[in-house]
Parts: C-alpha cells; structure tokens; sequence
C-alpha cells in the first residue's frame, strides 16, 4: 500500500491492529458450535481498531478521548472473550496467556494515549473566567442596596 494515513503511523494502532490479527486467527480456530463467540471476537476486535481511526480523525479532544475509551472498552470485552476460552479449555493456556499478555500491554498503550490526550485538552482549553466581584462585595458593603 503506497497511501499512509497519519493514524496508521500511531504505535497504539499498529499494536491494536497486530492483536486484532491474533485474535481474528483465535476467531477462526473456535468450535464450530462457537460461532456467535466467533462473530463478537471479530466485531470487538474491528471496534478497537476502528474506534482508534475515527478518534484521530475527530475534531476535538472531548470527541478524540470518547473514541480511545470506546476502544479501550473493546480491548477489555476481548479480554473477557479470551477468558471464556480459558473457561471451556478451548485453547492450550500457554496461548492464551500470551494474548492476555499483549492485551495488557495494549492497555498501558491505549491508557497512555488517553492520558497524552487529556494533556493536550488541558493545554489548549482557554482559561477559566473568574467571576467579577459585585462592587458592594469589594468596598465591604453588605447592606442591600
């Protein structure tokens, strides 16, 4: 692909998009009778990714940091996919563990990202108004007028 957009070039994409290959490959080795286990994995792992894209494209910070927690959210529901695959022994362990292992990983980098932008939003929110004091407030005059 010669076309590279800008999200692409993000480290928290391109970890997302590597588990979300992983975990399209544990989709497909699932039991047959698993097929709505299947779907929620592939649909969970397209969310994170894509929440990840359309959040950079966003406008504001407020908008940007509602699509990294949507895709943080996903990271965590295929967490709990994975832990229903270690629940009916689906998968050797071993395996699994490894996707819990890069999926932690994945959160630390989602959770800095989130934390990089709440940064950004502090730094370029405009200052907060005071509130004037009413003259009686300043010459110590309480009496109502």
């Amino acid at each position: 692909m010669g076309v590279v957009f800008r999200f692409e070039q993000l480290v928290v994409y391109q970890e997302s998009r590597t588990f979300r290959k992983r975990m399209y490959k544990l989709a497909k080795l699932l039991p047959r009778y698993e097929f709505k286990l299947a779907t929620q994995i592939r649909d969970a792992s397209r969310s994170m990714t894509n929440c990840i894209s359309e959040g950079y494209g966003r406008y504001t910070f407020k908008d940007r940091l509602h699509f990294f927690r949507e895709s943080r959210a996903s990271l965590l529901e295929l967490v709990d996919d994975i832990n229903i695959c270690v629940d009916e022994a689906y998968f050797k362990v071993e395996h699994l563990e490894t996707l819990r292992v890069d999926a932690s990983n994945l959160h630390k980098r989602i959770n800095g990202y989130i934390q990089y932008l709440e940064e950004q939003a502090k730094k370029s929110a405009p200052p907060k108004r005071r509130r004037m004091p009413m003259s009686s407030e300043v010459s110590g005059n309480t009496a109502a007028p």
